[in-house]
């Protein structure tokens, strides 16, 4: 079983740690690709998937070796997770895989590809990578910002601006957390959180710069607030 790791809303030093456990996702494997083909499985209430390693998103040279399974998922199982852990959760979060016919299981962690069909909203492929006990993986772990109400700045008529929707960290795969809380209750005019103040377990190494604000309050006289700044 993982644990997942965030930043408690009673303060930024402190990091909690809470099990998390999902059903396994089913999957049976495909040997062969293609619109039609992808088609007909989605007709059939399944979902077209392909597993890899890592590396082979990040290096074409290591692809020739890396773990690579094209497979299906039963759609009403996927539906059924993203109603409980929703995006972007789901792309930050690790799963038991059973693939059947004799192909074992793993741990796998969806790498955030979730392609849906943009006029209905369907999902229609996805991407996963291996999280092989002892590996390290690239994630963009989700923030939320809690406290808003309690928030003084915004109390005085201060604004909330959000500069950073997710970080990435460098993350051993039993270290990978769902998500990162971000306590701005404490803020006044013109203070921020940087990225540094944020605590997570220590294995994770951040992968952007440490001094880059994710939030702060701005200025009621101020007008027009920036969009958040996509990681």
């Amino acid at each position: 079983m993982s644990t997942w790791w965030r930043v408690t809303t009673g303060g930024l030093r402190r990091a909690a740690e809470r099990p998390r456990s999902y059903h396994t996702i089913q999957a049976i494997p495909r040997e062969i690709t293609g619109g039609r083909i992808s088609a007909r499985d989605r007709a059939q209430g399944r979902i077209p998937a392909v597993v890899f390693a890592q590396d082979y998103l990040q290096s074409k040279a290591a692809r020739s070796t890396s773990r690579k399974h094209l497979i299906s998922t039963e759609k009403r199982q996927i539906q059924a997770i993203l109603s409980s852990v929703q995006l972007p959760y789901f792309c930050s979060t690790t799963f038991p895989l059973q693939i059947r016919a004799g192909s074992g299981s793993s741990v796998l962690l969806e790498s955030g590809n979730v392609h849906r069909d943009p006029e209905t909203g369907k999902v229609l492929n996805l991407v996963f990578v291996w999280a092989d006990e002892g590996t390290k993986l690239k994630v963009d772990v989700p923030l939320v910002f809690k406290g808003q109400d309690l928030c003084s700045g915004v109390g005085k008529g201060g604004h909330l601006k959000i500069v950073k929707t997710s970080l990435k960290y460098l993350c051993p795969s039993e270290h990978i957390p769902q998500k990162i809380e971000v306590d701005v209750s404490n803020l006044d005019v013109g203070e921020r959180i940087c990225m540094h103040d944020i605590a997570v377990h220590p294995s994770l190494k951040l992968l952007s710069n440490e001094s880059i604000p994710v939030c702060k309050i701005l200025s009621a006289k101020l007008e027009g607030a920036e969009p958040a700044t996509p990681t």
